[in-house]
């Protein structure tokens, strides 16, 4: 039996995953987080060998989240489920010890297919993102500006780029808007760019909008 823990903040995805997932042979839905904080507080008291990782959930970033579990549950086969393209966050997924990527517009079987996979051990990727993971690999490979960033910054480059002001993005990622207002400075120099038109700019251009 593979025991499976799915963390998503949307009452219906939660159902709905539980629903395919109950009806597979072989697959158990042992707990249920809606943020990361519950999830962390959760899932050492629910033994499980899968957790279906959603990106968007509320409160700290899922990259931080995805790393702490990964330190407090090295064994713990994460498949991150995500409504954004592959491009703004598998590859940094994968860094972070996620043992697959899988975006919400994939069938119910191709789910079920990784959740197996990554239960023996295997990594789940798309054919589009096993060729970017290759093309990465090659010596003198160079990543897109943003690329160069650090998992916060990334994160605050979204959210300023989706519009949100430095205290919405404060609240939302349990900063504060001076640590925020740093972390934009940052972004700005590594990105040689002048301000935050052309940093919206350069999200809506890279698809970085969420």
């Amino acid at each position: 039996m593979i025991r499976i823990f799915i963390a998503d903040d949307h009452p219906v995805v939660r159902a709905g995953l539980r629903g395919i997932l109950e009806g597979e042979p072989g697959l158990e839905v042992v707990g249920e987080a809606i943020n990361g904080g519950d999830l962390l507080a959760t899932i050492g008291r629910t033994p499980a060998e899968v957790l279906l990782l959603d990106v968007s959930m509320p409160g700290p970033g899922f990259l931080e989240v995805l790393r702490d579990v990964k330190r407090d549950h090295p064994r713990l086969g994460v498949l991150v489920l995500s409504v954004h393209p592959e491009d703004q966050y598998a590859v940094r997924a994968l860094r972070a010890g996620a043992a697959g990527y899988l975006t919400k517009d994939h069938s119910p079987e191709e789910l079920v297919a990784a959740i197996r996979k990554v239960h023996r051990g295997g990594k789940y990727v798309s054919p589009s993102l096993a060729e970017k993971l290759a093309t990465g690999l090659e010596i003198g490979a160079a990543g897109a500006p943003h690329e160069q960033l650090s998992d916060r910054e990334y994160d605050v480059l979204c959210l300023l780029g989706s519009g949100q002001t430095v205290k919405e993005i404060a609240g939302g990622l349990g900063l504060s808007p001076k640590t925020v207002s740093t972390y934009r400075a940052r972004i700005l120099e590594k990105m040689k760019l002048a301000t935050n038109a052309d940093l919206v700019r350069y999200a809506a251009q890279h698809g970085l909008i969420r």
